[in-house]
């Protein structure tokens, strides 16, 4: 359920700003309203955290992949000591990109010589001040046979860029009358021989710049620290600064009295607690239920089965607005069915349920907190063991194989030893009818939310609608004659659109609403195709179902004839790579597929737009 929030003021003096929000924070219970925050010490603050959190990012890449037994990891370093060893680390890996991009210059230049050898800008040097210029130089051979006999020229070799030779010069320049496809060489600022001991030199600061950050990989537990420490000040200076000021007598008046105030949302059933430490704190308080336009966030409050299903919407990253229903339960009852018919296989949901146990069991055996995901984990494995039991699919065994106790727990009429087209029909026709259900009880919740007003109509009609149109959907993918489109289904359709068009805008009265569905009578039209296209998705269940089953079984048969033979094992690993890649691959399908039609069908037809957003106490723990 969506907790019941207050909006609450509260009114401190001026001097006692910072003390109040200490007590507040430590209470922990008031989401603060956001203000505009731009003080000096929260931009020094926030480049701080910035610059931990590159740090951070920086040594977690070079983190050892196993930890050494027996090795104790450092004392924590001090905040100013820990401050300066980022600023190492910064420093290090800039001077690391400076190395980079200045050895790959080198490496470039050096290149450029490869056919001129070891050139040295010295000899050229000394030779001018004997009075001998020479400019090396490089052009194709046609050109360089062409050269006017005035221009007195030395050969020194063919290469791959042409010809490469030396132009003699009188003075300490090059001819003007040069054609332009002759390129002068650049010399290098003192020799080739240097450069390349330059970049041997660099070579070896970029190789060592990796141990160095292995090292310093050893103090991460110091920076997450020094993060925790910066991001608790930097939230509360945050609030601080976005307080507003209000005074009360002339700004010359020594005796004016400044008070400062914020506003926040507490839960109903934690209000008591923040009046109580008001009135310990002689503050000012003011409580009010929230009104339509303000932002309240949302707190949901799970037991604890409908709150496995909390680490995939933690995921995603969804939260429904506060005004919105929980579909919490719903989400994870469906969601539980729909990963079952996508991964589709009892030896699949085992391997799962398996892992999940195993993790739990070696979590309780630290004596540690159980992580969320790894029981949702479970259910998810129970869910398939249960959907591939009834479809009689063990890793995409022929079902001739399949121990006989195995096939009585199956559903004949959807089992894969049933024939393919009356599975595939009675499948199909399952996937439908768990479409139907789903979308009917969005609308049921819808409708419980509208009951105080003629708005509750509107989810009569979808209603309505949703049941002619599954019989549409039936007649047309189906069977046409045994689900015939009759007066019923017809009139089924006809009074739920005419229910929903006039009631779903229903605000102040029956005249206004249908002038709203007026206005937009292109999408109220277009609903009725919505609503039919909604139904027909859900037979991707059993389209991504028929593919993985398909998929696993080819797999079988690829590694049948070398599991038979001298060559066992390439069968083994034939069997592992291919129903491993397929179980990926299945997982990828139950994002796509298992979620969308959570996230998009359903909601949209509960009226779930997932616009909120959380309820972040202000607290010791830090909201940014």
């Amino acid at each position: 359920m969506i907790v019941p929030m207050k909006k609450v003021t509260l009114l401190v003096l001026k001097k006692e700003q910072r003390h109040a929000l200490k007590d507040l924070r430590s209470l922990g219970l008031v989401h603060i309203e956001d203000r505009p925050a731009n003080g000096a010490l929260i931009n020094e603050l926030r480049s701080e955290k910035n610059d931990i959190t590159l740090a951070m990012s920086l040594l977690t890449e070079y983190l050892p992949k196993k930890e050494k037994k027996g090795v104790t990891p450092p004392s924590l370093l001090s905040e100013e000591d820990t401050l300066t060893f980022v600023d190492s680390v910064l420093s290090l890996t800039s001077s690391y990109k400076s190395n980079m991009e200045e050895s790959a210059r080198l490496s470039g230049e050096i290149a450029s010589y490869a056919e001129w050898g070891e050139i040295n800008t010295s000899d050229f040097t000394f030779l001018a001040e004997k009075g001998i210029y020479l400019f090396p130089a490089s052009t194709s051979v046609k050109t360089y046979n062409s050269l006017p006999k005035d221009i007195k020229t030395i050969l020194l070799g063919h290469g791959k860029t042409g010809v490469r030779f030396l132009i003699r010069s009188e003075t300490n320049a090059l001819p003007t009358d040069l054609p332009q496809d002759i390129i002068p060489l650049k010399l290098p600022e003192t020799s080739v021989k240097a450069l390349k001991e330059k970049l041997k030199s660099l070579q070896a600061k970029i190789a060592s710049y990796k141990q160095e950050m292995t090292k310093m990989s050893a103090y991460l537990n110091s920076l997450h620290a020094l993060d925790e420490v910066v991001s608790k000040k930097l939230q509360f200076e945050i609030v601080h600064d976005g307080m507003q000021t209000i005074d009360f007598g002339d700004q010359d008046d020594e005796e004016r009295v400044r008070l400062v105030w914020l506003t926040g949302y507490i839960p109903c059933e934690d209000e008591a607690k923040l009046s109580s430490l008001a009135k310990e704190k002689s503050w000012a308080y003011l409580s009010q239920d929230p009104e339509e336009d303000d932002s309240v966030p949302t707190k949901i409050k799970r037991n604890k089965l409908v709150n496995l299903i909390s680490p995939l919407i933690d995921f995603l990253g969804t939260v429904p607005g506060y005004t919105e229903p929980d579909i919490s339960l719903w989400f994870l009852l469906f969601f539980g069915i729909f990963f079952a018919m996508i991964f589709g296989d009892a030896g699949y949901g085992a391997v799962l349920l398996l892992i999940a146990v195993i993790l739990i069991l070696k979590t309780k055996a630290k004596k540690q907190k159980v992580p969320t995901a790894f029981y949702m984990f479970g259910y998810l494995g129970f869910m398939t063991v249960i959907w591939g039991t009834l479809v009689c699919n063990w890793f995409g065994m022929p079902t001739e194989i399949v121990p006989a106790f195995l096939k009585k727990l199956a559903v004949p009429a959807i089992a894969n030893f049933t024939p393919e087209d009356i599975r595939n029909q009675n499948q199909i026709l399952l996937c439908f009818t768990l479409g139907l259900t789903q979308l009917m009880i969005a609308h049921i919740v819808s409708l419980f939310r509208n009951i105080k007003s003629p708005k509750f109509l509107a989810d009569v009609g979808s209603l309505s609608m949703l049941g002619g149109m599954y019989f549409v959907v039936l007649n047309l993918v189906v069977d046409s004659q045994k689900y015939a489109i009759n007066n019923a289904v017809l009139l089924a359709i006809g009074v739920g659109f005419a229910l929903n068009f006039i009631f779903v805008n229903y605000s102040t009265g029956i005249v206004q609403a249908i002038l709203e569905s007026l206005k937009n009578i292109i999408n109220m039209l277009l609903g009725v195709v919505n609503v039919f296209a909604d139904i027909m998705s859900y037979i991707r269940l059993w389209a991504v179902g028929l593919a993985g089953g398909a998929i696993s079984a080819t797999v079988n048969e690829m590694a049948g004839p070398a599991l038979g033979g001298v060559i066992i094992f390439a069968g083994v690993l034939l069997l592992l790579f291919g129903h491993g890649l397929n179980y990926i691959m299945n997982v990828l399908s139950v994002i796509v597929h298992g979620v969308r039609l959570n996230t998009l069908e359903f909601s949209n037809h509960v009226g779930l737009t997932w616009s909120g957003f959380k309820y972040e106490p202000f607290n010791d723990g830090g909201r940014i």
